[in-house]
């Protein structure tokens, strides 16, 4: 695995080093004894698996709080999504800045993405899976979230008029989040 640090502290762009053969390929997607070399957490009590249906969909953007922020290992297991990450961390020099990636099975990234920041994907074509692994449990107490369309964030998501939950519709403003910070 190649670990690229990315411009937000503590987001790794994790790329995998693929040995093919006549067979096919394999690709580690973790390793604990590289993980740690790189500093990253080991520990993975929870993973998901997010399964969407239609192209244009987004969810997110979302994070869980303090004392348990989610440091997350996401990657793309079918289909393509476009996928960003907010820096919500109000101590942070690079709060209210965001970072975009494709990620797709073929190029196999993943990225390692630290507590205390907002994630969100839109899905580039139809039936799009993602894989999660969650360095804690979700608290529902905890579930954080910022508009998709922020005017202040003003991030061009790929596919217009999108698909989004009823939740996901109502999510308040950084501004409203973190009112004086933005």
């Amino acid at each position: 695995m190649l670990f690229h640090p990315c411009t937000l502290p503590g987001l790794i762009r994790i790329e995998p080093e693929r040995r093919t053969d006549e067979r096919g390929a394999l690709a580690r997607t973790f390793c604990a004894t590289e993980f740690s070399r790189n500093g990253l957490n080991t520990v993975w009590p929870q993973a998901n698996a997010v399964q969407t249906l239609r192209r244009g969909t987004l969810r997110g953007l979302h994070w869980q709080a303090e004392p348990h922020p989610e440091i997350k290992l996401i990657r793309c297991t079918r289909g393509r999504v476009w996928d960003v990450i907010v820096d919500v961390r109000p101590e942070s020099p690079m709060f209210g800045r965001w970072e975009t990636f494709e990620l797709t099975p073929e190029n196999g990234v993943q990225l390692y993405v630290p507590g205390g920041v907002a994630h969100g994907f839109q899905c580039l074509g139809d039936d799009v899976e993602m894989a999660y692994l969650m360095s804690d449990f979700y608290v529902p107490d905890l579930a954080r979230g910022l508009r998709w369309d922020d005017p202040r964030l003003a991030i061009p998501w790929p596919v217009p008029d999108p698909i989004l939950s009823a939740r996901d519709r109502a999510l308040p403003t950084l501004a409203e989040v973190f009112p004086g910070k933005s």
